[in-house]
């Protein structure tokens, strides 16, 4: 809880950095812990080279500075790993383990290495190994729950350190070096009273401040509140404290008697917010969570905040915007009080007010995303000024720095399972926002976890529309990803739900995606019946756009099945349908297709002319780069029947339109082109 010392460099997962402070005692241990760097390991006294990285263990109560101690072991060796630090906190606030998955994501973000959405553990935890394979990494891996959360973590390179916190033995990890702490020795655990109390209230009465560490046990935490309490008070001597403590009894740890008491001091507003801040997601808090917690102003929030860390209860963030942490060790603390002073309801409340603050936020942070949309714009203005952003900038700052207490919010929302209807309208938000600052593609590992969760409560509250519409989502992704066999059993399930729903659009959207799936796997039949399935719905609804696109998609099937005559007349259909509809473009593309497989059956001539009829159409449409393609494929048409002499002059009308970025023939579709779904990212709750 005290005293985290911080390095200069390396890379850190957000919203997660202490204030650098300085260290105090722990001399011996990182002595001892030094040694174990050095020291060889048994794979080396048997003569084999160590085949992973060196784990070396800080096992401690919470509470006893175990996470300093490995700061500023991580501050002491840090040059000697050139390709910086990395950080992971492998538990929740409340205990829960991390799972694998998400701290291996997050890892491989900060290392700069993609993460694909969906991907399994295994494949996480592979590529993290495969990214730190080349680099020399000191890895901090704090408070951990078990073993499996860091072996499944570890490098399989001895050029890389680990350094783990944990509150006993990783038992199941080989040649692991522990270091188990108690509390500071008493010189240290003085200097530290110290700090908050100046040296007169000690040096006058040492025997007093000696008798405190003693009740305290020389614990950080515990002496960290007690050095809080002492400072707001500079009346109050060491004795006084000392002697509280002492008429409360043994009962519970040292830390817990100290605690109880600096909250019985605080004024019932600030123990209020106090007991609170354990309801804040991830244990991140900023004055709007706080604010909304406890149902004040937010800069009354940010007050109380203040005067919350200068007594030690908890820690300010490095951190662009106002941020801060409740320390680990006092979050049970923290549950506990609020079971015993406030009642269920009034917690419930809480998290409501809480979420409904998030939400207004995330509307307000995507609103000023869309400066063109005058609605929006008298959404904006009409809004607290407190909720509003004063540039798209400032939202997508306050975005990323919120991002790991959004995600948890969200998260913490869906398991509470009494609050769905504001659960679904976060994630809702929590989508668009993210769409809007960051893009699908980059915010893609976020979206799969958030459908995921859609997707729990509609399965929770038999919501079918919104189960189709989560499944539809997943499945995307899925796809795009190269998992085509998971996709296309979402896109079946989304099927069902869609009828479920009697909802037209996810009925017609995953038939098409349901044929697109099957096209990636090869089984052009199936692909091609599907997709006429879809095009049954599309037809019936008067959907002639769509059916237009759909009669492209049957051809495509139908050219990879070598079945020609049918894929013309489905390609000629698609182009009179995209003609009657203006677009110009579409038409342009389906004429080049036709020319395409046209050729393929042989017919150079037809596919001269279809091709003639395409530039044409492409040039109107504007679409520079297919009429240089079509370009390519004149030329290569004119040279099998012939005439090199205009084969050349297409060429070089294809190399002026779009110089070196040319291939050298005209591009073949393939089925990515024609068969995955682009990731459509769709209202996943019934608000707008």
């Amino acid at each position: 809880m005290t005293d985290q010392a911080v390095d200069t460099g390396g890379a850190r997962l957000p919203g997660r950095t202490p204030a650098v402070s300085h260290f105090l005692g722990r001399t011996r241990e990182l002595k001892e812990l030094h040694a174990d760097i050095e020291r060889a390991g048994l794979d080396t006294l048997s003569g084999k080279k160590a085949p992973r990285a060196r784990v070396l263990l800080i096992a401690g109560r919470p509470g006893s500075g175990r996470t300093a101690l490995a700061e500023e072991l991580v501050r002491q060796v840090a040059h000697r790993y050139e390709d910086g630090v990395l950080r992971a906190r492998l538990s929740e606030p409340d205990g829960t383990p991390v799972p694998v998955e998400r701290t291996a994501r997050e890892l491989l973000t900060a290392l700069g290495r993609p993460a694909p959405p969906g991907a399994a553990e295994d494949d996480l935890s592979e590529a993290l190994r495969t990214a730190l394979a080349d680099r020399r990494v000191l890895l901090l891996l704090d408070d951990a729950a078990g073993a499996e959360q860091v072996d499944a973590l570890l490098p399989d390179t001895p050029e890389c350190l680990v350094v783990a916190v944990a509150g006993g033995p990783l038992t199941g990890i080989a040649d692991v070096r522990p270091c188990t702490i108690g509390g500071l020795d008493t010189k240290s655990a003085l200097e530290l009273l110290t700090r908050y109390t100046g040296s007169v209230r000690i040096t006058v009465d040492p025997r007093a401040a000696e008798g405190l560490v003693e009740v305290c046990r020389a614990q950080p935490a515990a002496l960290t509140l007690a050095g809080g309490w002492l400072a707001t008070r500079p009346k109050a001597a060491v004795a006084d404290l000392a002697k509280q403590l002492h008429t409360d009894g043994d009962e519970g740890t040292p830390l817990g008697r100290v605690f109880r008491l600096v909250h019985a001091c605080l004024p019932a507003p600030a123990a209020r917010i106090l007991r609170l801040l354990s309801l804040a997601p991830a244990g991140l808090i900023d004055p709007h969570t706080a604010s909304a917690l406890a149902g004040c102003s937010v800069s009354g929030a940010r007050t109380t905040l203040d005067d919350l860390v200068t007594l030690g209860l908890l820690r300010a963030l490095d951190s662009p915007l106002p941020q801060y942490e409740v320390p680990g060790c006092l979050h049970p603390l923290l549950e506990a009080l609020s079971e015993t002073h406030d009642r269920p309801a009034e917690l419930q409340l809480a998290r409501a007010r809480m979420l409904e603050r998030t939400v207004r936020l995330l509307h307000s942070c995507r609103a000023i995303t869309e400066t063109d949309n005058p609605e929006a714009r008298e959404k904006l203005q009409g809004m607290p000024s407190a909720l509003r952003f004063p540039s798209p900038r400032a939202a997508a700052d306050w975005l990323t720095v919120r991002r790991p207490a959004l995600l948890a919010a969200a998260r913490l929302a869906v398991a509470d399972g009494e609050l769905d209807t504001l659960a679904r309208r976060l994630m809702s938000q929590l989508v668009r926002a993210m769409v809007a600052h960051f893009g699908t593609q980059v915010a893609a590992p976020d979206l799969y976890g958030i459908h995921q969760l859609v997707l729990d409560v509609a399965e929770r509250r038999d919501l079918p529309r919104e189960k189709a519409a989560a499944l539809l989502n997943l499945a995307d992704v899925d796809a795009q990803t190269g998992r085509t066999a998971e996709a296309l059993v979402r896109y079946r399930a989304a099927l069902d739900a869609g009828r479920e729903a009697n909802d037209p659009y996810a009925t017609g959207r995953a038939m098409e995606s349901v044929g697109g799936a099957h096209l990636e796997l090869g089984d052009y039949d199936r692909a091609a019946d599907w997709f006429g399935r879809a095009l049954a719905e599309r037809l019936a609804r008067d959907e002639r756009v769509d059916a237009a696109r759909l009669y492209g998609r049957i051809a495509t099937a139908h050219t990879y099945a070598g079945r020609y005559g049918e894929a013309l007349r489905h390609w000629r259909v698609a182009a009179s349908g995209h003609r009657k509809h203006g677009d110009v473009a579409a038409q342009a593309r389906a004429l080049s297709e036709l020319a395409r497989v046209q050729e393929y059956a042989g017919r150079p001539e037809e596919s001269l002319r279809t091709c003639w009829e395409a530039v044409e159409w492409a040039r109107r449409a504007e679409d520079v780069r297919l009429q240089a393609a079509l370009q390519l494929r004149l030329a290569d048409t004119l040279e099998r029947l012939g005439d090199p002499v205009a084969a050349r002059l297409h060429r070089g009308a294809a190399e002026r339109m779009l110089g070196n970025e040319l291939p050298e023939s005209a591009p073949e579709p393939g089925p990515t082109e024609h068969g995955a779904n682009a990731c459509e990212i769709r209202s996943t709750s019934a608000e707008d």
